[in-house]
């Protein structure tokens, strides 16, 4: 027969602090709920006599008097989705630093699960950052009204939003392809109830044509290397001779798919993607690609939430903007 574990110790309660220091339950929780209510050398050994028992504040009991839990959610689209990790990495470092706490969920591209995933966590945090978010505009605003929320990557009238300006970014890539020699081309959409994925293809409708450049565009498509590959076929029946993909993950899966086909990138297609996530640099050859700031807009969302969860303005944010990355994806026609 196995031995048993060694006793799990149960909890420190103010109750054990009172105990030890002959106090009352009352004076334990005011000191260290509600400073300044309490004899400041009370509080202060009330303070220590916790920290030397183990005492830990439970957030959702400290939720009952406060209305706050110190918690925030961050819900995202896709969490395998290597484009979301300095993303989650600034939001998380920003929580850190105002002593919250970050609970990451996602909707898998799915409104549906979206909206329910938010109304379980609502009773337990004080607001939501929405990366990329599958819900339309009035659900957001809904949710909204029940807690504070911060969108990132999706633009909704009344609610507090974070989004890079593209332009810069996909200016320069059309640029690019024109400067090369390029005439016509191709842009590989993202989801359909992708905000983000329409502002890109907005852009790049009317920037195109201002630098010689016809464009078509191919999708919706899942933001993933499996969606790039599968748009191979169209992309070589539009005759065009350079792609701008939704995500680095269509970029890097058409040009798999252009590997195995035997077409020759970037000789026979120049391919950009977008985002310059981690990976994007790998690949053979490299992926030419439009950096976004996603470090910045994790930690920059996370201070707007927390200023909205205290009833304060959002803090000035320095514009957040994108640029263009050139590798050898691309190549003169």
């Amino acid at each position: 027969m196995a031995e048993d574990g060694p006793a799990r110790r149960s909890p420190t309660t103010i109750y054990d602090i009172a105990r030890t220091l002959g106090v009352s339950p009352s004076t334990v929780s005011r000191a260290l709920h509600k400073p300044g209510r309490t004899n400041a050398k009370t509080e202060q050994r009330i303070r220590e006599a916790a920290e030397a028992l183990g005492y830990r504040i439970n957030p959702l009991a400290r939720a009952l008097p406060t209305g706050r839990t110190g918690t925030l959610a961050l819900i995202l689209s896709d969490i395998t989705n290597p484009v979301w990790f300095d993303l989650i990495r600034g939001a998380e470092r920003v929580t850190a630093e105002h002593g919250r706490t970050l609970v990451l969920a996602e909707s898998q591209e799915s409104p549906e699960l979206e909206r329910h995933t938010a109304d379980r966590l609502v009773p337990s945090v004080d607001g939501f950052v929405l990366v990329a978010s599958r819900l339309d505009d009035a659900e957001i605003r809904a949710l909204a009204a029940r807690k504070p929320v911060v969108a990132v990557n999706r633009a909704v009238a009344g609610v507090e939003c974070l989004v890079p300006d593209v332009a810069p970014g996909i200016r320069a890539a059309l640029a690019h392809l024109a400067g090369a020699g390029h005439r016509s081309a191709v842009f590989l959409s993202g989801p359909a109830a992708s905000w983000m994925s329409q502002a890109r293809w907005d852009i790049v409708f009317d920037e195109a044509p201002r630098r010689g450049l016809s464009i078509v565009e191919i999708g919706p498509g899942a933001p993933t290397m499996e969606g790039g590959a599968s748009a191979l076929r169209r992309v070589l029946a539009s005759g065009a001779s350079a792609v701008l993909a939704y995500n680095d993950l269509m970029a890097i899966g058409l040009l798999h798919a252009c590997r195995d086909a035997g077409v020759a990138v970037p000789d026979r297609l120049s391919i950009v993607g977008f985002d310059d996530i981690f990976g994007s640099d790998f690949t053979s050859p490299p992926i030419t690609t439009i950096r976004a700031p996603l470090g910045a807009l994790g930690g920059g969302a996370v201070r707007r939430l927390i200023a909205l969860t205290a009833g304060e303005p959002p803090p000035k944010q320095a514009p957040l903007s994108t640029e263009f990355v050139p590798r050898g994806s691309t190549s003169r026609r």
